[in-house]
């Protein structure tokens, strides 16, 4: 899953992201891709700060500043888990997220 915002990060100029944004919209039409975009709203509540990766019940990593975290208490892997329903919940999938993707598009500058 992605944050809206990411989607208009400017990074790297008008024509890197219009390339990133139609290249994720073919990905997301793939059969065994599955991608969330939250959107940004005034009224959703606050995500956490740091990025995780649920590999399993048994295991979640977490990016920090300073490196990287791996958790492995079941409660903790738990709360993770949790988090990560909430936010799909939130998200925009399929035809949703292809929309949030292509109005990011037409915010940018024309190909020149």
């Amino acid at each position: 899953m992605l944050e809206e915002s990411v989607l208009r990060s400017g990074a790297g100029g008008d024509e890197v992201m219009r390339e990133q944004l139609l290249h994720l919209t073919t990905v997301a039409t793939r059969p065994n891709v599955s991608l969330g975009i939250i959107p940004s709203r005034p009224d959703r509540p606050r995500l956490p700060a740091e990025g995780f990766w649920i590999y399993d019940a048994a295991q979640v990593n977490v990016e920090l500043i300073s490196g990287r975290l791996t958790v492995t208490q079941p409660r903790e892997v738990a709360q993770y888990a949790d988090t990560f329903v909430r936010l799909a919940e939130l998200a925009r999938h399929g035809t949703g997220a292809r929309a949030l993707i292509r109005a990011a598009i037409d915010t940018l500058e024309p190909a020149g």
